[in-house]
């Protein structure tokens, strides 16, 4: 089986190298091989390696800088799926794609599930939308996976800025009143492959749209006590926490506040369940 994985550089597909070991041909391909800024240029490149699956994990990611370039965010999150999705298509390969809570606008007051109406509060969230819906238009075998909060021990993420930052700092103040479930690669990885698994095995659920997130819930707050509770028991400074609401921490792009998905739909059609968010960071930081 030959698989292509788009997004060589990010969290999520730094972790899919190693998790989809000794599954088929993995290729990784970087935004030098497959520049998805420029979508129409992608076809030859997909058309040339002909792959039996396609994996999008690629997508700009930086919330904020999206509101000063959306035409980058939607190119790369909006149009790169449409044509990734309509080049499966036409392989007969599946395309699994990473998609976001931010296409929730977080009014609603328990976890949201896949046929929640959608409200983007940015051009983040409205470009990822978009790109579900272009995957969803074309057609075909297709995955959409909206995760949130994602971290590992690479890139730029909550977890290594706040590593920083407590052992910088004699105090720190953190947003307490943005609820959700710290995910890490490593879990999404792990997830997908189980998945990629299921259907090869010809054991797949329905085709769709999914949420997969670990288990649990809490605040970046309580994200951050989680991450210093783990420093203090390694010996290392770690600063004071302070709770905050949003209101006092303003950005560039709006923060839905609730951000919990609900995954029982992905454990109860494909037999795929994540651990507990806190369990999660605990190996992570291992």
């Amino acid at each position: 089986m030959k698989i292509l994985v788009c997004g060589r550089n990010g969290q999520v597909a730094q972790a899919l190298e190693h998790a989809l070991t000794g599954l088929g041909e993995v290729h990784l391909l970087g935004r030098e091989q497959l520049d998805q800024a420029h979508p129409e240029r992608l076809r030859a490149t997909l058309r040339q390696l002909a792959p039996d699956l396609l994996i999008n994990a690629a997508a700009h990611t930086a919330v904020d800088q999206a509101e000063s370039e959306p035409e980058l965010a939607f190119a790369i999150n909006a149009e790169s799926p449409r044509v990734l999705a309509e080049e499966a298509a036409r392989l007969g390969a599946p395309l699994i794609h990473y998609s976001t809570d931010y296409v929730f606008d977080g009014n609603k007051a328990e976890p949201y599930n896949e046929d929640d109406a959608t409200g983007p509060l940015g051009v983040y969230g409205r470009s990822k939308l978009a790109g579900e819906q272009a995957i969803r238009a074309v057609g075909g075998k297709h995955l959409i996976l909206r995760t949130s909060w994602v971290y590992s021990q690479h890139g730029r993420n909550f977890l290594l800025t706040m590593q920083r930052l407590l052992q910088e700092r004699p105090q720190l103040k953190v947003v307490a009143d943005q609820i959700g479930a710290p995910t890490w690669a490593a879990t999404i990885a792990a997830s997908t492959r189980a998945l990629i698994e299921r259907w090869h095995d010809d054991q797949a659920g329905a085709w769709g749209t999914y949420h997969l997130t670990a288990q649990g819930e809490t605040s970046w707050f309580g994200f951050a006590q989680a991450i210093g509770e783990q420093l203090k028991a390694r010996g290392l400074p770690c600063a004071e926490l302070l709770p905050i609401p949003s209101s006092e921490y303003p950005t560039p792009a709006r923060r839905p506040l609730n951000s919990r998905l609900d995954c029982s739909r992905l454990a109860r059609e494909w037999q795929v369940s994540q651990p507990h968010w806190h369990e999660a960071l605990i190996d992570c930081m291992k």
